[in-house]
């Protein structure tokens, strides 16, 4: 057994179960564990994924949200155990892998990612399509 094989059966134990399915223009709202104390809480942090990078248990997902009228981005592991869940808000459709560009804008251009076409309703718009032409 290699070295790489022998590594991702280590890693392959401490990946996360319930790993939700996300791309890079989505919304999504991170729930973390935050430790005050004594006292651990769960904390949210809702946003727009602007890149993935990594691959494995080292894989990262960068979560940017506007607040008070400045930019915040996060860094989260994906695997962590301080990422107590990941819920995919809404889910969106861009061309590129990193999102770094919404970075210079302000405004609703700073979140203005086009909503992802669920199959059903691209199928609808082609009939209406359709029958508009007729």
């Amino acid at each position: 057994m290699n070295k790489a094989a022998l590594f991702d059966k280590i890693e392959g134990e401490q990946f996360r179960k319930d790993s939700p399915k996300f791309n890079v223009g989505d919304s999504v709202r991170v729930h973390t564990k935050v430790v005050e104390g004594d006292k651990e809480r769960i904390q949210a942090f809702a946003g727009l994924v602007i890149g993935i990078r990594g691959r494995g248990l080292n894989q990262t997902f960068t979560v940017r949200r506007i607040s008070y009228g400045e930019g915040v981005e996060r860094i989260f592991p994906t695997h962590s155990p301080r990422v107590d869940r990941i819920e995919v808000e809404r889910e969106g459709s861009v061309r590129r892998a990193k999102l770094t560009y919404l970075r210079a804008r302000i405004g609703k251009g700073a979140t203005a990612v086009k909503e992802k076409e669920s199959a059903q309703s691209a199928a609808s718009k082609k009939k209406k399509k359709a029958a508009a032409a007729k």
